[in-house]
């Protein structure tokens, strides 16, 4: 099969990458010339848009930020939708909204073409060993001819539901979990800090008991190492809770854990550590305990 693969960024480039070295024909397109180079360097072919990657593969990929980004690359002049010819298949990785993915989906399937959502779990270190998470909604025909494709780029591939949306549910799950785990790993290790213990031995600590997990283990070795390089950025983790918040209204859900994360996340933003990793929460929460007095009150 020839593979489509559109959006060659912090993600995209190593999933890329996977699928030439497994030896699939590749036609990939970015906006940012030097990711599709990276590409082609490896193997790959570029082509001039979007329109041009749906008319030469059998299955298109796209790996683009947000919503918009993913309407935009499906469905502007000279996108995916304009190449398609029946029988192709349409796969989004993005994390995007459920509600919109559903609605994609059906403008491809009136084009004769199937449509998955199939977004991932595992940050930049799992794309580049090839061990995501890929959470999948759909139809069972076209999942089982993606699957090989899938098995290339990730280590647990689940077939959420054959609804299109159900495996952009399961992310919005998901990152309700891993916004909230990182702001409580946060939240802990400060409190260490300032009740005077050593927080790398609480850490250590707490690692041997009922509140391990990766994101102690390797978010909280980042936090106590000062390290905020982006990995996965804070911009979007707050985008994907902002998906949360927007889903919760439309299901009627009070999620209150998860909406006190989306406004932390909104405060990386306001302090300009948007683009920094998503432990920034950290430095929010330090710059809001330097602003108390010694009461507690606000200075």
């Amino acid at each position: 099969m020839k593979i489509g693969f559109i959006g060659l960024g912090l993600m995209g480039q190593p999933m890329a990458g996977h699928l030439l070295k497994a030896g699939y024909e590749l036609f990939v397109h970015d906006v940012v010339d030097a990711a599709k180079q990276a590409i082609v360097d490896q193997g790959g072919v570029a082509v001039e848009h979007n329109q041009a990657v749906a008319e030469t593969a059998d299955i298109v990929i796209t790996m683009v930020p947000d919503t918009p980004d993913v309407e935009a690359a499906m469905f502007s002049e000279n996108g995916v939708a304009a190449g398609l010819s029946p029988g192709k298949i349409v796969v989004d990785m993005s994390s995007i909204s459920p509600t919109a993915t559903a609605s994609f989906a059906q403008r491809i399937e009136t084009l004769g073409c199937s449509y998955l959502d199939a977004p991932v779990s595992g940050g930049p270190f799992g794309a580049i060993n090839a061990a995501l998470t890929i959470m999948v909604g759909g139809p069972r025909e076209a999942f089982d001819q993606v699957l090989p494709v899938f098995e290339v780029m990730g280590k647990t591939v689940t077939l959420i539901g054959t609804r299109n949306g159900d495996g952009q549910v399961a992310k919005v799950a998901n990152q309700i979990i891993v916004g909230i785990t990182v702001e409580a790993v946060a939240e802990a290790l400060l409190f260490a800090s300032k009740a005077g213990a050593d927080p790398e031995i609480v850490r250590e600590a707490l690692m041997g008991g009922a509140a391990n997990s990766i994101i102690l283990e390797n978010h909280g070795g980042r936090m106590l190492a000062r390290n905020f390089e982006p990995g996965f950025r804070a911009e979007l983790q707050q985008k994907d809770l902002n998906l949360a918040m927007q889903s919760a209204r439309e299901l009627g859900l009070y999620l209150p854990a998860a909406s006190a994360a989306h406004d932390m996340y909104n405060a990386t933003r306001a302090n300009g550590m948007d683009k920094d990793d998503h432990i920034s929460v950290l430095r929010v929460l330090e710059s809001m305990a330097n602003h108390q007095t010694t009461d507690g009150t606000k200075s």
